[in-house]
């Protein structure tokens, strides 16, 4: 981060107490998706005792900058205080040290709960279905068996449906196009967790 940006961490030093930078930080974590409400704003600016609430935003942008980095990351106790410039007084810098590696691993289970888990697809059996009469046309009945790895659903999924041979075609347009989306998505991914939004 820019230097410039260090600036505003000083205002933590008026909270007078960790449980209120704790506080903080909690709130920010809490409020990752939609950023901070107009009442946790207003309590936060009166812990800060800040005179212009104006000066709360630079503030809140760059701890969400430091939780961002320590979580996405998965930086060591080392490397977070290797992130502070020497302008940061020693005091805020292990205080700010000890409160993000205190809640880095829940924070890094939290993104890791929030993705969605797709089911996997352990068997794929088929057979033709039964024609009760000639006038119908042929179709596959088609059975898979779904792993789903969500801690909240675990277990096996059965789906059954039938296709005829041209929904069949269709579908497998479909998924030979997918197919290659996917390779594509897979060759410029670098595997890190995804970043969140920037709101404050």
């Amino acid at each position: 981060m820019e230097h410039t940006v260090w600036g505003h961490l000083p205002l933590l030093v008026n909270s007078n107490s960790k449980e209120s930078v704790e506080y903080i930080l909690q709130a920010l974590w809490r409020t990752r998706k939609t950023g901070l409400d107009a009442t946790d704003r207003h309590f936060i600016s009166e812990m800060l005792q800040l005179p212009n609430h104006s000066d709360l935003d630079p503030l809140l942008v760059c701890l969400r900058m430091l939780m961002r980095k320590c979580v996405y990351e998965n930086i060591s106790k080392d490397e977070i205080q290797k992130l502070f410039p020497d302008e940061v007084l020693p005091e805020l810098q292990r205080l700010l040290t000890l409160l993000l590696q205190k809640f880095q691993r829940e924070w890094r289970e939290d993104v890791l709960n929030d993705q969605v888990i797709m089911p996997r697809l352990k068997a794929m059996t088929w057979n033709m279905a039964n024609q009760e009469t000639e006038m119908l046309d042929p179709v596959a009945v088609i059975n898979l068996k779904l792993q789903n790895d969500a801690q909240s659903h675990s277990g096996e999924l059965e789906v059954k449906f039938q296709l005829d041979k041209d929904t069949l075609e269709t579908m497998l347009k479909s998924m030979y196009s997918i197919r290659d989306q996917l390779s594509d998505v897979g060759e410029t991914s670098n595997g890190h967790l995804p970043e969140e939004t920037n709101t404050v």
